[in-house]
């Protein structure tokens, strides 16, 4: 429980965050020196719908990145997105979408100012509340990656490089995992662990891993029998090194594909987890909790439809960007194309 409460502190998500982003900005600068990786560059920069894409999701980061930094101001602390929305004034409950006067039917009142997307029902503006839920979708997909992916790949290049017992064992342990129902077990492991967005990414890393170690274990068998590995194995070199030197920069593109596919799968599954109420806890912007909260709002009199549309566009363009990118990441490293 120590680890849960600690994982759950701002500073520790913020060093996770910043490794995250340094692993995988190092392991783009290397192995953008290979010839592969240059020529499937080449030919993502024609595709004009991968870079607006990429354009998108690095919008995203950075939005992300300004909630997760925190100052220490005059009335104590806070993010730098808080500190650049400061000017943005708070109401007394809802306000409708660019209105001057406060959503009452019987006595409204004027507004501080006038909101964008209007607020919710502690007056607080719902496009600061939709942009802060960004660091939520960003902390479950960075650090579930960290955990899932690191295991997949191991257990899938052993799998696939030894065979035998170990390819029978790891089948064995990911085929149980992938029997029982992924919302169940998510559920199951986070009222163990308790609510938290650690508890929550180290459920989803559990379950995770099993994808990316079919996804492995397949291409490292077909890459065993290529002439380098037997090259390799003639010329002495160990087991571990050819894993490493030879095995595993062969299989590093379908990681990264994976992980742009597999980080919108996370940003949905945090939005599930917090609407079923065992995802995010009560008091962090959380897309899932936005639309939560929505339920109620819709049967209202006036109807309070921009906090669920808000937060279901935001999450929708987040999801789509990165698909629409793992797509062509998919065919710009495709050696036919």
């Amino acid at each position: 429980m120590a680890i849960m409460k600690l994982l759950d502190q701002m500073w520790v998500q913020n060093l996770c965050a910043i490794l995250g982003f340094a692993l995988l900005g190092a392991m783009v600068w290397s192995l953008s020196r290979s010839e592969r990786w240059t020529a499937a560059w080449k030919r993502l920069r024609r595709d004009r719908i991968g870079l607006c894409s990429l354009g998108v999701i690095l919008l995203y980061l950075v939005v992300g990145g300004l909630e997760s930094v925190s100052v220490n101001t005059d009335s104590g602390g806070r993010t730098l997105l808080q500190t650049f929305t400061k000017f943005v004034p708070q109401e007394r409950s809802y306000a409708a979408p660019l209105a001057a006067t406060s959503l009452s039917v019987s006595d409204p009142k004027p507004l501080l100012g006038r909101h964008l997307l209007g607020t919710d029902a502690l007056g607080r503006d719902t496009l600061v509340q939709t942009l802060r839920a960004t660091r939520s979708a960003l902390w479950i997909g960075g650090l579930t990656s960290l955990i899932y992916i690191p295991l997949g790949i191991l257990l899938g290049m052993l799998s696939g490089y030894y065979r035998g017992w170990v390819d029978d064992a790891i089948q064995y342990l990911y085929s149980t995992i992938a029997a029982v129902p992924e919302i169940l077990m998510l559920v199951a492991i986070l009222l163990v662990l308790g609510k938290g967005l650690g508890t929550m990414a180290i459920a989803l890393g559990i379950t995770g891993w099993v994808g990316m170690a079919r996804l492995i274990r397949g291409e490292t068998l077909r890459q065993v029998e290529r002439p380098y590995v037997a090259a390799a194995r003639a010329m002495g070199q160990s087991d571990w090194k050819i894993l490493t030197n030879h095995l595993l920069p062969n299989v590093m593109h379908l990681v990264l594909i994976k992980f742009v596919l597999g980080f919108s799968g996370l940003v949905l599954a945090e939005a599930v987890l917090s609407y079923l109420g065992v995802g995010a806890p009560v008091g962090t912007a959380s897309w899932g909790a936005m639309i939560d909260a929505s339920r109620s709002e819709l049967s209202r009199e006036p109807l309070i439809w921009w906090n669920l549309t808000s937060a279901s566009g935001a999450l929708f363009i987040l999801v789509l960007a990165l698909n629409l990118l793992g797509d062509s990441m998919r065919w710009a490293f495709d050696p036919k194309n």
